[in-house]
């Protein structure tokens, strides 16, 4: 634990009587309307009860629930945003078959027949269950790695854990707002669908996901992309913007053995993207630079002290 982690280095409005209190509201209203008007989930019930634990318990923990608010209010915003999905979505508006040209003008091949194909097209011709696993691992782990890192650097270094949770925060405001600037299909719609814009068409794991599915009998990938509210938010690829930000804000504290598998790990989602049919080529390069300029911009925000 890092030796000058105290609940002095609480920013000084965390230090309020009232902070606990307005901070972890939203965790608790929000959850308790949408049981009102859904289904009851069982992480949901979680989020209600850990997050006052947190606020409250003692100041150790709400230590730990101010670095760690700007990742739960991406939670918030992500299942807000179900409210909005078709806000900006029109025949006019999104991308579907023109971004499938341009990926394959920038990116794609010359196939027999002399027309321009995209990468996506030969790996759907192709399946391969040993890459879809491969590609699978950090599809299906990523959250994981964001809340471990948080609780790594917690450890380490409190202000960092606060870089890298607010960088968390603004970079999937960025992705959530191009989604409905800026909507685009995803391959997998376009294989599924051509290039005809269904506003009522619902998410879906994709073809190399559902393999996996079928593999492990149980409808993980299924369960967690099924559920996304925007089909059409294929710009700028998130997925591959979380390993990238956990590399470059815990690099740091990695050593070589781990710097290497958290490297292999962020390499892995990249291909994953393409291979399993959820990003274009395109969409991996916004995300990677979304990453580095937001990283860029909160990091001015967040200087370490001069002492330090």
């Amino acid at each position: 634990m890092d030796a000058t982690l105290t609940p002095a280095s609480l920013p000084q409005f965390a230090r309020t009587r009232w902070w606990p209190w307005v901070a972890s509201a939203p965790f608790v209203l929000w959850p308790a309307a949408s049981m009102l008007r859904e289904s009851l989930r069982w992480e949901v019930v979680g989020i209600m009860v850990l997050a006052p634990f947190l606020a409250f318990y003692s100041p150790k923990t709400r230590l730990f629930f101010t670095g760690l608010l700007p990742i739960g209010l991406v939670g918030l915003l992500y299942d807000a945003m179900k409210y909005v999905k078709n806000v900006g979505l029109s025949p006019g508006r999104v991308h579907i078959c023109d971004i499938q040209r341009w990926e394959a003008a920038l990116f794609g091949y010359t196939a027999a027949d002399g027309a321009r194909e995209t990468v996506h097209a030969w790996i759907q011709r192709h399946p391969n269950v040993i890459i879809d696993v491969a590609c699978a691992i950090p599809y299906g782990t990523y959250i994981y790695g964001i809340f471990i890192t948080a609780i790594v650097l917690f450890a380490k270094d409190f202000l960092r854990m606060q870089r890298f949770a607010w960088t968390f925060l603004f970079l999937n405001l960025a992705g959530f707002i191009t989604y409905h600037v800026f909507p685009a299909a995803p391959p997998w719609y376009v294989h599924a669908h051509g290039c005809v814009l269904n506003l009522a068409a619902h998410s879906e794991a994709g073809a190399n996901l559902t393999r996996i599915d079928e593999l492990i009998h149980f409808p993980y990938f299924h369960g967690l992309y099924g559920r996304s509210n925007d089909v059409y938010g294929a710009v700028p690829s998130l997925h591959v913007a979380y390993p990238s930000l956990i590399l470059l804000e815990a690099w740091g504290f990695m050593n070589k053995p781990v710097r290497v598998l958290f490297a292999g790990y962020a390499a892995a989602m990249i291909v994953g993207a393409v291979w399993l049919d959820h990003h274009w080529v395109i969409d991996v390069l916004l995300g990677l630079g979304y990453t580095g300029a937001i990283v860029a911009l909160v990091r001015r925000l967040f200087r370490q002290p001069a002492a330090a």
